[in-house]
């Protein structure tokens, strides 16, 4: 994320987000100075392999990873764009009454996230550019780097809405918006084995940060937190890695921790008609200001990594139901092929009536689907020698009462894979749609 050359002089060629001339401070096409050190890396190792012919190895093509998404649009980025590699999420408490000062928050937040999803710093020449006696508008570590394709994506919880109005003119609920309040963000019930940990769960606000290089996640949302002093407060945070959902065609199924291929029937943003069903909210579902938006879950999940390494490859399948090496569904031999839910084998279904692969099916759940977009997590330990880690999962869908409440209901109560998993952290939030041209921002029709 560069600005300007030393020497005054710098990239201003090309065009800009808008089609017009680059901003000034726009990144330089090519590879940024990590990428080049990469690169000698690479060659000194090749060429000690190839007998000294040092310098003859060629740079992988990273120039998509590294680029940009759009930033401005029907819906918010984040959702059906591509998962990226990493993923930064924080949910906040708002700690003002003052709905001018969250308004501010919200307009300042939309222009930093714009900037930043460019490959810019947060405020223009925001690192070193505010005076030797002032704190940086901007933190710096993304200096340099490449975009990588940062998604920011906004969500408001439940307790947005609520608490006393500071002056009877303001309305119901501290910032007046008590009665846009859609019925579908409601806090999740306790499902059975929960075990949730407040410190953990639910927020006003959160924002989630996905990139392909974890300093660009971090240093967006640690910028974000710090503009929001006074506003709000962190709640918790979630840094987590390895995308365990393909949400494009063009991507293959990662593993999660258990060594499984996850999301294999994960909604692709290809699939139209799937998407405008399952995630976006229609206008006339609800709350007008929410068309295009989505709602957003998220469960931290824990796995018991230690007593899963000691179960045999036969129990670890049956309690998928799938085969650990393809992915294939048992029965089956590709990882696309079919969920075969009815055939029999000489120890009784194929596919365990609990297997945590057909309780999640949408042949189980009356056509339910969702939207995975959940991350690996390793947090150290627990102190007593045990892996904290796990699945911080994300899921979107147009009604998550509709769909992921009866979903998660099912599984919570006959899942195989409940052995060896704790669902720890929970929370719901409103996505609203995405910000158009001109001075339009986050939440702007929530608070018209």
């Amino acid at each position: 994320m560069r600005e300007q050359d030393a020497d005054g002089t710098g990239p201003r060629g090309g065009t800009g987000p808008e089609g017009g001339s680059a901003p000034e401070d726009a990144p330089r096409r090519g590879f940024s100075r990590r990428s080049l050190f990469g690169l000698a890396g690479a060659g000194v190792v090749v060429g000690a392999a190839a007998g000294g012919a040092v310098g003859r190895a060629t740079a992988p093509d990273n120039s998509a990873m590294a680029g940009t998404v759009p930033f401005r649009g029907a819906h918010q980025a984040g959702i059906v764009t591509a998962a990226q590699d990493r993923m930064h999420f924080v949910a906040f408490d708002v700690i003002t009454d003052s709905r001018e000062k969250l308004v501010s928050l919200l307009k300042t937040w939309t222009s930093m996230a714009e900037r930043m999803s460019q490959g810019l710093q947060a405020t223009q020449d925001g690192a070193t550019g505010s005076g030797e006696y002032s704190p940086p508008d901007d933190t710096g570590e993304a200096l340099g780097l490449d975009p990588s394709q940062l998604t920011i994506t906004i969500g408001f919880g439940p307790g947005l809405f609520a608490g006393a109005p500071v002056t009877p003119a303001e309305g119901e609920g501290r910032f007046g918006i008590a009665a846009r309040k859609p019925a579908a963000l409601e806090q999740m019930p306790r499902f059975m084995l929960d075990a949730l940990d407040p410190a953990r769960s639910e927020g006003d606000l959160c924002i989630q940060a996905c990139a392909n290089d974890p300093q660009v996640a971090v240093h967006a949302v640690r910028n974000l937190a710090r503009v929001g002093f006074g506003v709000v407060a962190v709640r918790w945070s979630q840094l987590g890695f390895g995308r365990t959902s393909s949400t494009s065609t063009g991507q293959e199924t990662p593993r999660n921790l258990f060594g499984f291929k996850d999301g294999t029937r994960n909604i692709k943003a290809e699939d139209t008609d799937a998407v405008d069903r399952f995630i976006w909210v229609d206008g006339a579902d609800d709350q007008p200001w929410m068309a295009g938006g989505s709602y957003l879950v998220a469960r931290r999940i824990r796995m018991r990594i230690e007593p899963w390494d000691r179960t045999t490859l036969h129990e670890q399948e049956r309690v998928f139901g799938r085969d650990k090496g393809s992915g294939a569904p048992l029965g089956q031999d590709d990882e696309f092929d079919p969920l075969d839910l009815q055939s029999k084998g000489p120890n009784g279904l194929l596919i365990d009536e609990d297997a945590h692969v057909r309780l999640a099916s949408a042949e189980q759940n009356g056509g339910i689907r969702i939207l995975r977009r959940g991350y690996n997590f390793t947090d150290g330990s627990d102190g007593l020698g045990h892996l904290d880690a796990g699945l911080f999962f994300i899921a979107y869908c147009r009604d998550p009462q509709k769909q992921f409440v009866p979903l998660q209901d099912a599984l919570s109560r006959n899942d195989l894979l409940n052995e060896y998993i704790s669902h720890v952290g929970s929370a719901v939030f409103a996505v609203p749609p995405g910000v158009s041209s001109g001075d339009d921002y986050w939440g702007s029709g929530l608070f018209a």
